[in-house]
């Protein structure tokens, strides 16, 4: 009895080889549904793209040129960053809509209210 309790507590915990899906899941909605901390993350990951832009149409395009698969991962975090930011603005766009369409909603229905 104690030797399967022994080899038991000797073997190290198995580590979950996806442990990083439910993190990136949970920290995305994160990201999704708080409107400053999208708006914040829409910024930052503008400025990112701009800066890449400009870095790699100065300073890095000779090294850039040079290496062809460099040049291509370079641009397309630049267009990843940049399609990130636009999918979270149109979803912005679309929050801001429902949002406004039940506080239309909810004034109209006090309105029906007082007038009874």
């Amino acid at each position: 009895m104690t030797g399967l309790l022994q080899s038991s507590m000797d073997e190290p915990p198995k580590k979950d080889p996806l442990w990083m899906v439910p993190f990136s899941i949970h920290a995305a909605r994160g990201l999704i549904r708080e409107q400053t901390t999208r708006r914040k993350t829409m910024f930052f990951a503008l400025l990112a793209a701009l800066l890449l832009v400009a870095t790699g149409s100065t300073f890095l395009k000779a090294i850039l040129f040079e290496h062809p698969i460099w040049f291509l991962l370079f641009w397309f975090a630049c267009g990843w960053l940049t399609l990130a930011a636009v999918l979270l603005a149109l979803f912005d766009l679309l929050m801001l809509r429902a949002e406004t369409r039940a506080a239309k909603r909810d004034l109209a229905r006090k309105i029906s209210e007082e007038k009874r």
